[in-house]
């Protein structure tokens, strides 16, 4: 049989025996129940097996009852090996404070992760934590069961649904599950809903308050559309108008649009130059020389260094030089009007709302002179039209 760890532990050496009556020793040892292991006999005849220590010592006197005597060959186990480290008391005494270090180091908390969190501040997730002792550096026995911290979390942070805390090793998890809360909107006082410009009206809709206007009515700036006076003069109250009121208002623009536009494209050819940052400094590292543009475009790209999520104060830029070209392109008077009228017809959407849409339009003067289209359109746009007016 091989050594167990029970030799290992109370040590164990490989021993010859020297002698003619090696068969009446092996008798002798098992009936004395000595466990001899691994016997082997050399060429010359000479019996070589392990024993414990302790079985060691009883060998004696069936040695001499037998003519026989050992020679160790091998020592192994435990008691051997501290004997050797005692002998080297520096590296021993080392070794000792090594595995001190390494159990001290592994019962303190290393890192502090907060998970979960978008409006919840992670800085308050931090100072409740503290609080309730988990932070950085903190004894890892000294914290209380997680399911007891994650309740005292979620008592010091009304804000969040649920707080769950994790311990793996040296490291903490606080995972957060923040509430959904309604969104808070601001009180609103009586109101009426009036007009902002003259307009035909074309819809209305009212949620809440009494129209005063109807479809193809004509109103003018400051008309009121939905009044937020309900009742008659003896019984009245006053509420909160609300509704949409769609009309058809009419805009006159005057275009000046140009008959020779310039556009900058680029050619594709580049020029790249390389820099060492450190700090906010700058350091040119390639690119020296090249072609020379007459006009361009540069576009920069820094990676700075990262250790872990802090970013050092170096790194690399690149910069890309684009070479730009401007191409001159001459309109027909067609042309350039249609081009005045498209920009014009954005605006104009742009400013009246995204609910606006342009019904008609109609050309009232057009002329051609000192190298541009000179338009006046009058657009008939279906637009909102209703704003508030407070009540006092």
């Amino acid at each position: 049989m091989k050594a167990n760890w029970v030799a290992q532990a109370r040590g164990y050496v490989r021993v010859k025996l020297i002698g003619k009556g090696t068969e009446g020793f092996v008798n002798a040892a098992t009936r004395e129940r000595v466990e001899l292991w691994n016997l082997a006999f050399s060429r010359t005849g000479e019996l070589t097996f392990g024993v414990s220590i302790p079985d060691f010592w009883r060998l004696r006197p069936l040695l001499r009852e037998n003519g026989c005597r050992t020679r160790i060959i091998s020592r192994h186990g435990l008691p051997f090996r501290m004997a050797r480290l005692s002998r080297r008391k520096t590296f021993a005494s080392g070794m000792l404070a090594f595995i001190v270090a390494l159990f001290v180091l592994s019962t303190l908390i290393w890192d502090v992760r907060v998970e979960g969190n978008s409006t919840i501040p992670e800085e308050k997730i931090r100072q409740a934590a503290r609080a309730e002792g988990i932070y950085g550096y903190q004894w890892s026995f000294r914290l209380g069961n997680a399911a007891t911290l994650s309740q005292r979390l979620a008592l010091r942070l009304p804000e969040a649904a649920w707080v769950g805390v994790d311990k793996r090793g040296t490291s903490v998890t606080i995972t957060v599950v923040e509430s959904t809360k309604p969104e808070q909107k601001a009180l609103e006082g009586p109101r009426h809903l009036v007009a902002k410009t003259d307009a035909v009206i074309t819809r209305i809709v009212a949620e809440n308050g009494r129209p005063k206007v109807e479809r193809n009515d004509r109103v003018r700036k400051g008309d009121i559309l939905i009044s937020g006076i309900l009742g008659n003069e003896q019984h009245s109250k006053t509420v909160v108008s609300k509704g949409k009121v769609m009309g058809l208002v009419w805009h006159e623009y005057r275009i000046f649009s140009p008959l020779t536009t310039k556009t900058r494209n680029l050619t594709g050819e580049t020029k790249e130059r390389g820099f060492w940052l450190i700090g906010n400094r700058a350091l040119q590292i390639s690119g020296y020389g090249g072609p020379e543009f007459a006009s361009s475009q540069v576009r920069t790209t820094i990676n700075r260094a990262q250790l872990w999520k802090r970013r050092l104060p170096f790194g690399t830029m690149k910069e890309h030089e684009l070479e730009v070209v401007e191409i001159e392109k001459r309109l027909t008077p067609d042309e350039a009007r249609e081009a005045g009228l498209a920009q014009a017809r954005a605006e104009l959407l742009a400013k009246s709302g995204r609910d606006a849409t342009i019904k008609a339009e109609n050309i009232l003067h057009e002329q051609t002179e000192n190298g541009k289209v000179k338009l006046t359109v009058l657009f008939e746009v279906e637009q909102s039209i209703e704003i508030e007016r407070p009540i006092f």
